[in-house]
């Protein structure tokens, strides 16, 4: 990767690690699809009206919004308000890593190197411990549905590489006014009526700034930003810039929110965090000595 590109990377996963943080605290004051429909209704409007849909098939820009949107923050949402804490939840994303991959190896043809098996393998250890220390039935809930929420964002980082060269500004605007639908159907079958009284009731100036955070530099942005690295280098080199997604957030909510840091969410970090790094540098360190 060229060393602006390198920045780029580490500029989206700053603002997806305090992002969050910015979750947590938006969670205080809105249900999950409330926030994740409000988020995408300010990212897609009143823009849509003025920016050219991409020009690419209907079926891919529907699976982008489906996936990398409505349904990876509806759960990530959902995951957290059960209890699962943010750097914890920021922790669980990488896996995404791993599911970019396995994805990418069935569905663009990518091979895998016995280096990312072994790295799936010691992050997945990570995840382990992570479940084994929860303490609520809540909480693995919560940690479950984030699990599938990682799994949504993998399954649109592939259809990002599937769309290829598009414009990426008029892909998130599409992409998030695409989301609304299936969001809106989902807020009045698990929420009803109720849920957006309560956001209208609640959206004080924090609320807004939460859902602003999201909507613009998070969404806008960053997944914008994403997708043009996504399709520009393979999988494989992309992905694992995010595994500084979690020692931001894990930072950002001790300092912020004051969570409490155990050994063990050291120990589970380490472990996520050494098999991604095995997953991107292993290859290269195992042919120096001569090992492969």
């Amino acid at each position: 990767m060229s060393p602006t590109d390198i920045l780029l990377a580490l500029g989206i996963v700053s603002i997806w690690g305090l992002n969050f943080v910015v979750i947590k605290i938006g969670l205080q004051d809105l249900s999950p699809i409330a926030l994740t429909v409000l988020r995408f209704a300010f990212a897609a409007l009143p823009m849509a009206f003025f920016i050219k849909r991409p020009a690419i098939p209907w079926h891919l820009l529907c699976a982008f919004g489906l996936f990398q949107f409505a349904l990876q923050f509806t759960f990530l949402f959902t995951g957290m308000q059960l209890g699962l804490t943010s750097g914890l939840a920021s922790l669980v994303m990488q896996l995404q890593v791993f599911f970019t991959i396995a994805l990418a190896i069935l569905f663009v043809g990518e091979r895998p190197r016995i280096t990312q098996l072994v790295g799936a393998l010691i992050s997945f250890c990570g995840m382990a411990l992570v479940a084994y220390k929860l303490e609520s039935k809540a909480t693995l809930i919560g940690f479950m549905l984030v699990i599938i929420a990682s799994m949504c964002w993998a399954s649109g980082n592939i259809v990002t590489k599937k769309i290829g060269k598009v414009n990426p500004l008029a892909l998130m605007i599409w992409g998030s006014l695409i989301s609304l639908p299936p969001l809106l159907i989902a807020s009045l079958l698990m929420e009803g009526t109720q849920g957006w009284v309560t956001a209208a009731h609640n959206m004080n100036w924090r609320a807004f700034a939460t859902v602003l955070y999201q909507a613009y530099p998070n969404t806008m942005f960053a997944f914008g930003a994403w997708a043009v690295l996504m399709r520009k280098y393979p999988a494989a080199t992309v992905a694992p810039f995010t595994l500084l997604v979690p020692i931001i957030g894990m930072a950002c909510a001790a300092l912020i929110l004051d969570e409490a840091l155990q050994w063990w969410k050291f120990a589970a970090c380490g472990l996520v965090l050494g098999g991604l790094a095995f997953n991107q540098f292993g290859q290269k360190w195992l042919e120096r000595r001569g090992i492969i």
